[in-house]
This record gives structure tokens, sequence and C-alpha cells, in this order.
């Protein structure tokens, strides 16, 4: 973690945090993150860019960390979040930044993509592909009739509930129940809650590529800030898609590598891989240069195949 400056920077209403390292002069690669996390799941990332010759930036997003948390549930729409990311980048007085994201991070890159794809002179996504926007159902309907009410996503969607349930363990055990996971299945709530599940144990041991010492990082925030923030996000899905129906059917035009672990849930449930070897993907995503399947990788491959991402990343926007 040596050498990485923290500040606070005014974007688009609120205080964002921000993490970064490398030279203020050299070109800025952006990185967003994913849910349950902080801009702490790109350390690897951020050491290795700054030592490539890249300025790496990384911020807590909006309702995360030390970023500020607005009250209201829709405060949290997509143009809420791709505008945080676009006053981000002018605050870092450039005009194009390489963009690296995964997740719900993945999911505002594409939007940044969308809506404003000259600031990015090209995007890496990790885990989450382009959803294209289905004019005749809404996200959240469409899950809860392919995968029913218990399905993680439509159990986030009613404001207190799900923080309430995750309040009967403390942030260390949903962290750690959330980064560990490694099933391939639709990830179904137990009915009598997340922490219930018998793979939960403080006891377990950690994989390799998380330490306790991570962990404890991240539980320290979360108890400062709660988890509203980012379920919040989920909670604007259906918002979204009425707030984004001007865009049915536009292609993101930037230069995009795609990297997926095959044992990520969005990749084993999401139809992501019919989707990519139908040719749905590059279809919608004309200037889709690489897609990468990583074999034996689950969810939060930023952080399991650390090495391995940031060569990736390297490799590609190197070209630009």
């Amino acid at each position: 973690m040596e050498g990485i400056e923290h500040r606070t920077v005014e974007v688009n209403g609120i205080k964002m945090h921000i993490a970064e390292k490398g030279n203020k002069q050299a070109p800025v690669v952006l990185f967003l993150h994913g849910f349950p996390e902080l801009w702490y799941s790109w350390r690897h990332q951020i050491a290795a860019l700054s030592s490539l010759g890249y300025r790496a930036v990384a911020p807590d997003l909006r309702g995360y960390g030390d970023t500020d948390a607005p009250a209201s549930v829709s405060s949290y729409t997509i143009f809420h979040l791709v505008g945080d990311v676009v006053a981000l980048i002018d605050s870092l007085g450039v005009d194009q930044v390489f963009l690296v994201a995964h997740d719900w991070g993945a999911i505002i890159g594409w939007y940044v993509c969308l809506f404003r794809p000259e600031r990015i002179k090209a995007y890496v996504c990790l885990s989450v592909p382009f959803l294209p926007r289905n004019p005749k159902v809404k996200p959240v309907d469409g899950m809860r009739a392919l995968f029913g009410d218990d399905y993680y996503i439509c159990r986030f969607q009613e404001p207190g509930k799900t923080e309430a349930e995750f309040a009967k363990g403390s942030p260390e055990l949903v962290i750690k129940r959330m980064l560990t996971s490694r099933s391939p299945k639709p990830p179904i709530l137990p009915k009598e809650g997340l922490l219930s599940h018998p793979n939960v144990s403080s006891t377990k041991a950690l994989p390799s590529w998380l330490s306790q010492e991570d962990i404890t990082y991240y539980a320290s925030k979360f108890e400062k800030s709660g988890f509203t923030g980012g379920l919040n996000y989920y909670r604007n899905l259906n918002l979204n898609w009425e707030l984004t129906a001007a865009w049915t059917g536009a292609k993101i035009k930037v230069p995009v590598k795609y990297i997926i672990g095959d044992l990520d849930m969005v990749y084993t449930t999401f139809g992501t891989k019919q989707y990519i070897e139908s040719g749905g993907f590059k279809k919608d995503v004309p200037n889709l240069e690489e897609v990468v399947i990583q074999e034996g990788v689950a969810h939060f491959n930023n952080q399991e195949a650390a090495e391995e991402i940031s060569n990736h990343i390297y490799d590609f926007i190197k070209k630009f």
C-alpha cells in the first residue's frame, strides 16, 4: 500500500474519497469497484499500473467507504453514478481516461461508455458484460420470473430489510461470506437470512488471495457506513430501466477487453456464456477486441487473480 495518496474531491454535489498513485502527468487509469467493495479492491492493480508509468486512481463510489452516502434511494440512479465518474475525470484535469471496472463498477462503466464515449480511451471490463436494455421487461421483474423472490437482487429491493439481516452478524462476516463465495449457482438467499447459510463461519480459513488484514479493512469501513449505499444501486435497477429508454438498441463504441472467471456466477447463471458465444456481445459492442475466460477463477477476479488481471489491463491499454 506504499505510496498511495488519499484525498477527497467534490464531484456532482458529493464529497468523494479517492486513492491514487503514479506520476500526475501520466495517462490516467480509473478503477471502479463493485459490491460490497471499496477502492481497496484495486490495491494490487494500483501498485502494478503505477509502476508501469500510469496514474492509477480508484474512488470509493457514492455510498461507500469514505465517500458521501446521500440518504434517499433515488440519489443512486445510473445518472447520478455516471455523473460522479464524469465529474471525477474533470477533477483530475484530463479529457480522457482508461477505464477498468468490476461488478457494479462495470455496469457504471458501460453507461459511461454509452453516455460519454469521448471521455474513455479504452475500457477493460471485469465480470459484468454489457446488458442491453430489453424494452419489454423491467430487470428486477425479469430476475424474479427467472430465479424467484429469494434471488439476492429481488431480496435487496425492500429498503431496510437486507440491512436488518446483515446486522444479525458483523460486517466482517458479511464481507467474508461474499468475497469467498465460489458457488456458480444463482445466489438464492436462505429464508432465514444470508448469515444463516452453513458456509458462513467466522473460523473458516481464508483463501490465499485474501488476508485477515484485507477483511478487517473492508469491515472497518462498512462498520461506519453500513451497506445501504451499495444496496441502493440495486434498488434503482427498474428506475434505471425507465430512465434509459432513449438508449434502447444503442451500441457501445469504445474499444473493450472483457475478462471473467469461469466460476463467476455472472458467467454461469446470467446467460453470459451464451451471450458471448452467440455473437450477441460483439454485436452490441462492435469494438470488443478481446474476451478472456479465466479458468478456475470466481467473481472477484481482480483480487483472486490479481497479477494476471494487472497484466491483461496493461497488455490492452498500452496499445492506445
